[in-house]
């Protein structure tokens, strides 16, 4: 009798022991908010109209997820991270076809040597330039993106089939490097992506550089890989800009190339920062035009109290090559207000304009801010939103 006593307390404590040394997290970002905006065109041809509207993540995108870590032993765990983005208007997925749209990978951690995970996820640009533009972070969010999210710092796409690698931070220095396959035999660069960044933060100093590349070897939009690395049908205010078709972002061009570096400065309750990129876009649509967007963004966020932040940007970004006649450029100055309650709840108010100056013949020849629904029908347009976010 004894015997099994002593045997079931040990079966309790040894279970109790392995639940310790695996852990699994629900988590989650709610963003909601009412926007104002000057001017949206209706319909072809139309005129524009000013807009009340109930919008879901004007800042960050509204999300949940799942994330997981099990011990291995030896410094090692296995991890895994499903998360899902949804519109918290109507409760619907922000992506038709596919339950985690956001992220969706399992791998390996070591504190010695990094971290190797398979599967949909961010790419360099989004991990180590993004942090120090105000649009990937939680000071500016989506309104302040760059036109048409063209350099990806609002994380408006991820990368499918993609095994990616970062390093543990050794004297400040951190790097990454991910790879995502076509999946497609006989087409080893139909759609693939691969991306490299790195970071360096020594005291109030932060740097980060990244590059991403993503091919599209498809002769048609219908002809696309949509197996690949890059299958989301994003991007889509420069493509019904410039296309009369919804294709995937894959197919945007033959070859787009992205590199970019930012840096910022803390100063006592102030942080100031500098970001740059550059978006090379070849044989735009299969057209053989090509063209380069650039994106110069300065930033500044301060802490008035505990409790209230402000922050501001002023972005200004030039489009050329013979996709782009008319060279049209846009003037982009944001701001934003937030106040949190505690640590999980916040309440914010933020507004942009954004100006564009284009030749007539230009295709991009009005003013778009980023996740407003529908363009200006002039050159200029602004938007402004009060809203709650609550994380959880």
């Amino acid at each position: 009798m004894n015997k099994s006593l002593i045997a079931g307390a040990s079966l309790i404590v040894l279970a109790g022991s392995v639940h310790a040394q695996s852990s699994v997290t629900l988590y989650g970002l709610i963003d909601a908010g009412l926007t104002y905006t000057n001017s949206q065109i209706t319909g072809t041809g139309s005129g524009g109209h000013s807009n009340w509207q109930m919008t879901s993540g004007s800042v960050q995108y509204s999300r949940w997820g799942l994330r997981g870590a099990e011990d291995l032993g030896g410094g090692i765990k296995a991890i895994f991270t499903l998360e899902n983005g949804f519109n918290v208007n109507n409760g619907q997925f922000s992506s038709s076809n596919r339950i985690f749209n956001r992220e969706a990978y399992v791998g390996l951690s070591s504190r010695d040597f990094g971290t190797l995970t398979l599967g949909r996820q961010t790419d360099d640009m989004v991990d180590f330039v993004a942090p120090l533009s105000m649009t990937g972070t939680q000071y500016g969010g989506t309104h302040f993106a760059h036109p048409f999210d063209i350099d990806n710092l609002n994380d408006s796409f991820q990368i499918n089939n993609s095994v990616k690698y970062e390093s543990p931070v050794y004297a400040g220095f951190k790097f990454g490097a991910l790879y995502g396959f076509s999946n497609e035999a006989g087409g080893f660069a139909d759609n693939r992506a691969y991306s490299v960044g790195m970071s360096y933060a020594w005291g109030p100093l932060n740097f980060g550089a990244g590059y991403l590349h993503l091919n599209s070897a498809a002769g048609t939009p219908g002809q696309v890989n949509t197996g690949g690395a890059v299958t989301d049908t994003t991007g889509s205010s420069i493509q019904a800009l410039l296309s009369p078709t919804s294709v995937p972002l894959g197919a945007l061009a033959s070859r787009q190339q992205t590199w970019g570096g930012g840096v910022s400065y803390a100063i006592g309750p102030a942080v100031a920062g500098f970001v740059y990129s550059q978006t090379n876009l070849t044989q735009l649509f299969q057209t053989g035009l090509s063209t380069h967007f650039q994106n110069f963004e300065g930033n500044v966020r301060y802490a008035l109290t505990p409790a209230v932040q402000l922050s501001g940007a002023y972005t200004y970004s030039r489009a050329g090559g013979s996709g782009g006649s008319g060279s049209p450029h846009w003037n982009q100055v944001s701001a934003m207000a937030d106040y949190s309650f505690s640590k999980r709840t916040d309440l914010y108010l933020q507004s942009t304009w954004q100006g564009l100056s284009a030749g007539g013949n230009s295709p991009l020849g009005v003013a778009w801010i980023n996740g407003v629904s529908a363009p200006s029908s002039t050159n200029n347009q602004v938007e402004a939103t009060v809203g709650v976010r609550h994380r959880f």
